[in-house]
């Protein structure tokens, strides 16, 4: 097994290598990628011999060789179908997220049945390779064991326990890899600025089986950048010890003698790369002509990669962390902030419209025990338009959106409606006749862009003509950039989203000012005209001063980027990135150019840092003692 794997996987290193020669090149770490390559495939190997050589004094002897022989053949077996999978699955995967398969594949575990469905709409090639591969492998592995099958006993016993211990030995210190305080792990092997070449150095395998461990010990994980004292954090954030340490009191920048409703239309991947006016393409022609009737959002930069990481920011206003998404975790279930809990206390009706099913990233639970009262999800849409693999085509979501913003306004009752979009993710299927394509084929991200951006644009025209246009106020974002990569620790212009704020009392103009999608929440609510205490740390965006210098912050992966104005323009901002188990490291980053470039520590490099490990461990800590949430 050893040898057999040691050398398929440093095969496939090798195929991916030279697949990725332009970015491997660029690091100029090509010895060194495949040798600490095979220490990676080492550490996986031990961890799949582990259980057999702890077994091995009692059941390789004379008197038990026949269950050994037997639960050997087919550990063996199975650990190197279980290598060729994986590495078989990795080529598709790096296409898609830029990296190896991570906890985004051990995530989607859990839904067989929307992944399968987009596997088998747009991923047909890689599921019938991936699938051979593994049949092939099955086969000649076990063709390659049939002579152990046939063996017969040949050592004694005493000659099995006195070898024991050393092999043991070898193979726990294969598996720790290292003779330090910590064990090896995925931050050991990260010898590059460009976090897909680090992740060839790593096996598929070692990747899923780490991201699975991660999993269970993400409450505690913004540790893995450091620690701060109890007030510093407090005062590195403005948060003061407390109840809710947080808790602060939002005085509208619009007063009106009765709040607005809200609508937030949260956009599957919909990164400034789709936005012409942002420096991208010319697919959404819609938003652009709508973003001078309202207020438009030039420098907004999202919280992270996932959807729910999007949802987590736009909806609850939560700062990111190593951790999954609070969406997620136990003990925001409930009792937990979001813009529904604080809107459903005054009165409003709340709901979460999805084409798909709402069970998926666990929104459905998170949703309702946190302030939404209804969720209309795809066993609700009748007679839909188009299906596609994730659920209703953004053009029925918003259909049914405007039917059910009708009877809200009719029944008098003010309403929170969040529709989450989903016709531009893989494999990108939209009904035809819609929109004139962009590009052939037709399930390109470029296309399902523009339809999405088409539904949008006769969702807005219906609103205008009804009766709820002047009483709503309208936010239109993504919940992160679409295949977010880059060779840099955190691939900044890949962060950058559109942002608008609609509404027939919604005054234009247009923000330039670095943002995060944490700012977003409290400055709908200012325009709402709501006056109320909150925990959220974003900014209310609808009334800057001369002098405002903004942030951003960003979490790639296990690296947390916090990004903050230099002075009142945009053209550099300085930048820290939080690294686990690795000195911050420093740049300067000029949104029009795109370009971070890695600079020495500043002068300023300690308070720089202090101040963004603050702004991570704060929301780690709000969560674990449930202090995020609105006052009794």
């Amino acid at each position: 097994m050893f040898i057999s794997g040691l050398v398929f996987l440093s095969l496939t290193r090798l195929g991916l290598v030279v697949w990725k020669w332009e970015r491997v090149q660029a690091t100029g770490e090509l010895c060194q990628i495949l040798l600490q390559g095979v220490r990676v495939d080492v550490i996986q190997l031990g961890l799949l011999a582990i259980i057999p050589v702890l077994l091995s004094p009692v059941l390789a002897t004379r008197k038990f060789f026949n269950v050994w022989r037997g639960f050997t053949f087919w550990w063996v077996l199975l650990s190197l179908v279980l290598l060729v999978f994986l590495e078989a699955a990795t080529p598709g995967f790096i296409l898609e997220y830029d990296v190896r398969p991570n906890r985004i594949f051990v995530e989607y575990l859990k839904y067989p049945h929307e992944v399968f469905g987009m596997l088998w709409q747009g991923f047909k090639p890689e599921l019938f390779f991936g699938l051979l591969m593994t049949m092939i492998a099955f086969a000649m592995v076990a063709r390659l064991l049939k002579p152990w099958r046939e063996a017969e006993a040949k050592w004694a016993s005493p000659a099995v326990w006195l070898v024991w211990p050393l092999i043991l030995v070898l193979t726990v210190f294969g598996i720790r890899s290292t003779l330090t305080h910590r064990p090896a792990n995925p931050a050991l092997f990260a010898i590059t600025q460009d976090s897909m070449v680090n992740s060839l150095i790593l096996n598929s395998t070692y990747s899923v089986f780490y991201a699975a461990y991660s999993l269970q010990h993400e409450a505690k994980s913004s540790a893995i950048y450091g620690k701060l004292p109890r007030e510093k954090i407090f005062a590195l954030t403005g948060a003061k010890d407390g109840d809710i340490p947080t808790l602060t009191t939002l005085v509208p920048s619009v007063k009106r003698d009765k709040p607005l409703n809200l609508v937030i239309l949260l956009q599957e991947s919909l990164g400034a790369g789709f936005v012409e006016s942002l420096g991208g393409k010319p697919v959404t022609p819609n938003l652009e002509k709508l973003k001078d009737e309202g207020i438009w959002f030039t420098h907004l930069y999202a919280t992270g990669t996932r959807s729910v990481r999007g949802i987590e920011a736009v909806v609850t206003g939560f700062q990111p962390t190593p951790s999954d998404s609070t969406v997620k975790l136990d003990l925001s279930q409930k009792n937990f902030f979001t813009l529904a809990a604080l809107l459903s206390k005054r009165g409003y009706l709340t709901e979460f419209i999805y084409g798909g099913e709402s069970h998926f990233d666990n929104m459905r639970s998170f949703f309702m025990g946190n302030g939404f009262q209804q969720i209309t999800d795809q066993p609700d849409f009748k007679n839909p338009v188009f299906v596609a693999s994730w659920g209703a085509s953004d053009e029925d979501l918003l259909n049914k959106t405007h039917d059910q913003l009708m009877a809200h306004h009719a029944s008098g009752k003010p309403f929170f409606t969040l529709a989450f979009s989903s016709s531009n993710h893989a494999p990108f299927e939209f009904p035809d006749g819609r929109i004139t394509l962009y590009e052939q084929p037709k399930a390109t991200d470029n296309n399902a862009v523009k339809y999405a951006d088409y539904a949008i644009g006769e969702f807005i025209k219906k609103a205008k003509a009804s009766p709820y246009w002047n009483d709503t106020v309208f936010l239109i974002v993504a919940d992160h950039d679409i295949r977010v990569r880059g060779d840099s620790l955190v691939p900044i212009e890949h962060f950058h989203i559109p942002a608008l704020i609609l509404g027939g009392a919604v005054q234009p103009k247009t923000v330039d000012a670095i943002a995060s999608q944490i700012d977003l929440p409290v400055t709908v609510l200012s325009l709402m005209g709501i006056e109320a205490q909150h925990p959220m740390t974003g900014h209310d965006l609808s009334n800057l001063g001369a002098d405002y210098r903004g942030r951003a912050m960003m979490q790639y992966n296990y690296n947390f980027g916090w990004m903050q104005q230099m002075g009142t323009g945009v053209a550099e901002n300085e930048v820290v990135v939080l690294r686990e188990g690795k000195p911050p490291a420093f740049g300067h980053y000029d949104p029009v150019s795109k370009q971070l470039q890695n600079t020495p520590a500043p002068a300023d490099a300690n308070d720089l840092a202090e101040r963004a490990l603050a702004n991570s461990l704060l929301p780690a800590l709000l969560y674990k003692e449930q202090r995020y949430r609105l006052p009794e």
